[in-house]
């Protein structure tokens, strides 16, 4: 049987299928990253962090520079499913070429592997987070260092950002999973 992307599944002898997202917090000079381990209701951070470019480095090593760390970031934890950020540029649009280009090549990277990518807006990572889609940053950073037992809020900002975007993930692969259950009785 062919299992759909992103499903938990029961797995032998009653165990449940571990689900590993992978999320990204797209950028040219800091692509935040973090991988969690989804099971029934519980989630386990197993590594995140970031990669960094140098600033006065040419563009396309620095995407070069992204697309390989990524590469090897999903070689190394092989996750199940990735979740990336949309990006929304409200002021700054001078950085949102660049930004746009580096998130291409992480795409780029987990489709070449066969990764689903599933793409949510800030709103709704606030949303499935914190439970308010208008929620502040710090908020935000708070409520995954909760949700995943960290002794501390990650840093940079980025990687607390990744972090967040895996959990909406996991929240919701866990809504379409009772959805398709329901729709199916």
């Amino acid at each position: 049987m062919d299992e759909p992307a992103g499903a938990i599944l029961p797995w032998h002898r009653g165990e449940r299928r571990i689900l590993r997202i992978l999320g990204i917090d797209p950028g040219l000079a800091i692509v935040g990253f973090g991988f969690v381990d989804k099971v029934g209701n519980k989630l386990t951070p197993v590594q995140y962090g970031c990669i960094q470019t140098e600033a006065h480095t040419p563009e396309e090593e620095r995407l070069l520079h992204v697309y390989e760390g990524m590469v090897q970031l999903i070689d190394k934890y092989k996750p199940d499913a990735v979740a990336v950020e949309k990006l929304f540029f409200s002021r700054n649009v001078t950085t949102a070429l660049p930004v746009a280009q580096a998130r291409g090549v992480l795409i780029l990277a987990a489709v070449q592997r066969g990764l689903p990518v599933a793409e949510y807006t800030p709103m709704m990572v606030k949303q499935a987070v914190v439970g308010y889609g208008k929620a502040e940053k710090k908020q935000v950073q708070e409520m995954v260092k909760l949700l995943l037992k960290l002794s501390a809020v990650p840093k940079p900002d980025d990687v607390a950002d990744a972090l967040a975007v895996a959990v909406c993930h996991a929240h919701s692969v866990s809504l379409n999973s009772k959805l398709n259950e329901v729709l199916r009785k």
